[in-house]
């Protein structure tokens, strides 16, 4: 060994500390794969990448006293074939060309800045048991947490109607007039028993406008990140309780994923205790920017916003008016 070493112009000493310090290496990457493998199991998917996984080593991490950046853990998790591929859009589910009374898009430059101050809604597909279920999801925009929720096999109001009554006896404290309701154009959406639950709970009632599904993307992203991350290994099993399994992913998707868009928080913590967004608000638009916070929100003036033959139309407001009714608005009131 020592005549090996030498014709390297290497000492055996040096020799022997580089294969020391290989062998530490390649035992702490190995810590570091069952640490990563261990957040997937207890997370019920095999689709969290860096981005969520990187916050929930740290703990572990700092016990274990081992040092790894995201750099590095991105290779270690592309070298082990553990990043996440991406999947394709198969069902389709808004049929929004029927003859019940739609309602204007209220949220277009709206200032959120608290919890239960608008709610997104939509539904999406779950292949589940070789059967494709719906997905009926409420969310609060601000903290993302979703508030309400239903499954079926079918596509009917009343399911519909079943996860805004979860997200209604969740929020018990929900002043009058201080939650805006917002989904797409859905017949479901715009059917008698649930635009008559919303406004016997003095909710506003907004819409997205005609083939605009980037007005409703924050809804459109919750039900993304439910597919990426769970429901896509999910779709082959077989004899799987439905409503048992979607309650578990939501129950981790509130109270253990971490956003990076509330400072690596889950969207329970922002929900319940009042967590700023970096002393921001968020406003919604076609693009999310975000703002300096303004005055407070106050409460919305009672009027009706429903779209019919010279209903209601909206008025010009200054630049001050917009920032004391939080920007979601101008003024809705009766034209003669």
């Amino acid at each position: 060994m020592e005549q090996l070493c030498g014709l390297f112009g290497k000492s055996r000493q040096a020799y022997y500390k580089a294969l020391n310090y290989i062998t530490r290496e390649a035992f702490k990457e190995e810590l570091v794969l069952v640490l990563v493998l261990k957040i997937r199991k207890k997370s019920k998917t095999s689709r969290w990448g860096l981005r969520k996984i990187y916050p929930l080593l740290q703990k572990d991490l700092r016990l274990l006293k081992i040092k790894i950046g995201r750099d590095k853990l991105f290779d270690l998790l592309r070298n082990n074939g553990l990043l996440v591929s991406k999947r394709k859009r198969k069902f389709f589910t808004t049929q929004s060309h029927h003859w019940l009374r739609k309602h204007q898009n209220l949220i277009q430059n709206m200032v959120v800045s608290r919890p239960n101050q608008l709610w997104v809604s939509d539904i999406t597909f779950v292949e589940l048991n070789a059967e494709a279920y719906f997905l009926y999801l409420i969310t609060d925009t601000y903290s993302q947490k979703i508030v309400g929720w239903n499954i079926t096999l079918d596509l009917k109001a009343k399911s519909a109607l079943e996860a805004l009554k979860m997200g209604l006896r969740a929020q018990k404290s929900i002043p009058q007039y201080s939650l805006v309701h917002h989904s797409d154009r859905g017949v479901q959406y715009c059917s008698y028993d649930y635009t008559a639950l919303l406004e016997n709970n003095k909710v506003w009632i907004s819409m997205t406008r005609p083939a605009s599904p980037h007005e409703n993307a924050i809804a459109e992203r919750v039900n993304g990140i439910l597919k990426e991350e769970w429901l896509v290994d999910i779709a082959t099993h077989r004899n799987i309780n439905a409503r048992k399994y979607i309650g578990q992913i939501i129950k981790i998707y509130n109270d253990m994923r971490p956003h990076e868009g509330l400072g690596n928080l889950t969207p329970t913590q922002v929900h319940n205790k009042g967590f700023i967004r970096h002393d921001t608000e968020r406003v919604i638009g076609k693009k999310y920017n975000w703002k300096k916070k303004a005055e407070p929100v106050k409460a919305r003036p009672v009027n009706s916003n429903a779209i019919g033959p010279n209903d209601y139309s909206l008025t010009s407001c200054s630049s001050a008016e917009l920032v004391s009714a939080s920007s979601w608005y101008c003024k809705l009131i009766e034209t003669s």
